[in-house]
């Protein structure tokens, strides 16, 4: 019996490249079982536990309380799901909180407000002007509209002195984002990165570390977060394709690979600009979440570092192809991972359960590294996955398949077998007399949430031919 690795797999498309397969709604392991170095286990599935008066667009915990603004409306949420609204932001698309020790930051379309515990405030001081993102540091709340840097005063957040503008000077592109790292400020721009430090003085207090100096940008307001100590963003350096890295001491480091580089290139920069990165340590994985139109792509630095090679998965929501991962904005409150649906009111938290996403099946799909027999060839007797079965859905028995191809482009007819009932933990998932190959031959296997399954290994009983 041949093992035949399955964290990632090989296919082929219309120009003569071979391309990786990353997991479909499947989380690589890296592990040693005795049974293999690593294993697939299902994706988290979501589960709603409330509904709230609009789509999720941002959330925060801050006190001990859950905040997220849905909607229009900046709400607060309990551990049982309950929802009280506590006021109107306005706008759409995606929210910046940040707190400071008494009031929470909201930006909502341009406009800043506070919430104090009891109070909803807009700041309306003109000389603030438009605000594109921001963030607290040092009692000041920092703003920007894509062309300054604005602090509001020390003794009284509503307000700014416009002597105390600041700017990031060093490419004439724009600001693009603020985060903060280590208490200093990254002036994330189209195309540089900026740190600024607190220096105090009369006028904008904040001082550009030169040396801290990144030569490349983010590409949206919200394709950047802070991850692994580091900045993680989508973006690019000038006259550079997209691509994702993690910037940290005036270094930016690449993690995206060559797959996910041409997956990066199926967008339009409009289309990258709504792009959301966010970050999720859980259960020893590191996880990079880079939320594109159609699908979510997540990185896991833990996972890569123990197998030495670049770990990356998919997150779909949806039974056939590709469509929108439908939970945003990870918020670990109450002790869970609590998140809202970018499609509808719907909030709720991760489980790793079931793998249903609010209740609807989702599909899960894995491929295997190329099988070659030195140009010999070889007859498939048999296929076996080793897994982990008998934890599917009650009452359920479902079909799983596989289909191979000789050439990475075309694939064979699926193969059905079922991944056994509730409790039966023994079931052996195999597939008998697969064909042959003249040449080699790739692996895909496919099955849907009910078939909640970890798999930790392919056996195939090989028979060489001699050509």
């Amino acid at each position: 019996m041949a093992q035949i690795p399955v964290i990632q797999g090989i296919y082929s498309d219309n120009t003569p490249d071979l391309r990786t397969s990353y997991p479909v709604n499947l989380v690589p392991v890296p592990r040693q079982s005795g049974i293999s170095s690593g294993f697939l286990r299902p994706a988290d599935g979501l589960v709603s536990n409330g509904t709230g008066p609009g789509t999720d667009r941002g959330g925060i915990e801050w006190n001990g309380v859950l905040y997220r603004v849905m909607g229009t409306k900046l709400v607060s949420i309990s551990s049982a799901g309950s929802v009280t609204v506590l006021g109107d932001v306005g706008g759409s698309g995606y929210v910046t909180f940040d707190y400071s020790f008494d009031r929470l930051g909201v930006v909502s379309s341009g406009s800043l407000y506070y919430w104090d515990g009891s109070t909803l405030t807009q700041v309306t001081d003109p000389d603030l002007g438009p605000v594109l993102d921001m963030c607290w540091v040092d009692g000041y709340f920092m703003t920007t509209d894509g062309e300054f840097l604005v602090v509001t005063e020390l003794t009284d957040p509503t307000a700014v002195n416009p002597l105390k503008y600041g700017s990031s000077e060093i490419d004439p592109d724009p600001v693009v984002a603020l985060l903060k790292l280590r208490n200093e400020v990254y002036a994330l721009n189209r195309n540089t990165i900026e740190v600024f430090d607190n220096i105090g003085g009369e006028f904008f207090p904040f001082q550009r570390i030169d040396g801290a100096q990144i030569q490349k940008g983010v590409v949206g307001t919200f394709a950047c977060c802070v991850y692994l100590e580091s900045v993680a963003f989508l973006g690019s350096g000038r006259n550079e394709a997209p691509g994702i890295y993690l910037g940290a001491n005036s270094q930016a480091a690449k993690i995206s690979t060559q797959e996910i580089d041409e997956i990066l290139l199926g967008y339009t920069e409009a289309q990258l600009a709504g792009v959301k990165l966010e970050a999720r340590n859980d259960r020893s994985h590191q996880h990079l979440y880079i939320h594109l139109p159609d699908r979510t792509m997540v990185y896991d630095a833990a996972a890569s570092q123990a197998v030495g090679l670049p770990v990356w998965f998919c997150l779909t929501t949806g039974i056939v192809g590709y469509s929108q991962y439908r939970a945003r904005n990870w918020v670990w409150a109450y002790n869970a991972w609590t998140c809202g649906d970018p499609e509808s009111s719907t909030i709720g938290y991760a489980v790793d359960t079931v793998g249903t996403h609010w209740g609807a099946k989702v599909r899960w799909e894995f491929g295997t590294q190329i099988v070659y027999n030195e140009g010999r060839g070889a007859i498939f007797n048999a296929l076996e996955l080793v897994a982990l079965t008998g934890r599917v859905a009650v009452n359920k028995n479902p079909p799983i398949s596989t289909s191979y191809s000789v050439d990475g482009i075309n694939w064979s007819q699926d193969k059905t077998i079922t991944a056994g009932g509730f409790g039966n933990t023994s079931k052996r998932l195999v597939w008998w007399q697969q064909g042959h190959m003249r040449n080699f031959r790739m692996q895909r296997f496919r099955g849907d949430s009910d078939a909640h399954i970890s798999i930790a290994r392919l056996e195939a009983a090989l028979e060489p031919l001699n050509y």
